[in-house]
């Protein structure tokens, strides 16, 4: 799968699974709406008041899964990397690609608490099932900036 599919098919997908690790090292997952940059960054809004962004917090590093979710899904991607609440500048572009993917976004400035969060992957696994023997490719992040 080269760049633009993998942008593409990390686009079609509208929602992922993230997973953090809690203060006592027990593992947390939620499920929440996803933009992606040209860059793979996966960006989501959520409450700072949730575990999720808590765990962040206290262990910058997610791990996210996207796709197979339907029942005919048989492409998944993971990937795993930094997390960190944008600010300034860096805020105002995760914004627009996240408001890009849900228009409704910016109704939820006036939620009380609302952050922003970036995933930047240093490792993506993607895994195809369609074929027989399955097509399951990683890259780290030296790959992952080379992908053509």
């Amino acid at each position: 799968m080269n760049r633009s599919e993998l942008l593409a098919f990390l686009r079609s997908q509208r929602h992922g699974s993230v997973a953090s690790i809690a203060a006592d090292g027990a593992p947390q997952a939620a499920v929440v709406g996803i933009a992606v940059s040209d860059d793979f960054e996966i960006i989501f809004d959520t409450l700072a008041s949730t575990r999720k962004a808590t765990n962040l917090r206290a262990h910058p590093r997610l791990a996210v899964v996207i796709g197979g979710f339907e029942d005919d899904a048989q492409r998944t991607v993971q990937l795993e990397g930094p997390a960190d609440e944008p600010t300034g500048a860096d805020l105002e572009r995760c914004q627009a690609i996240y408001y890009a993917r849900f228009p409704d976004g910016p109704s939820h400035l006036a939620w009380p608490g609302l952050i922003y969060v970036r995933v930047r992957p240093t490792f993506l696994r993607v895994s195809d099932f369609r074929p027989d023997p399955p097509a399951i490719v990683e890259h780290d992040a030296v790959a992952l900036a080379a992908l053509k």
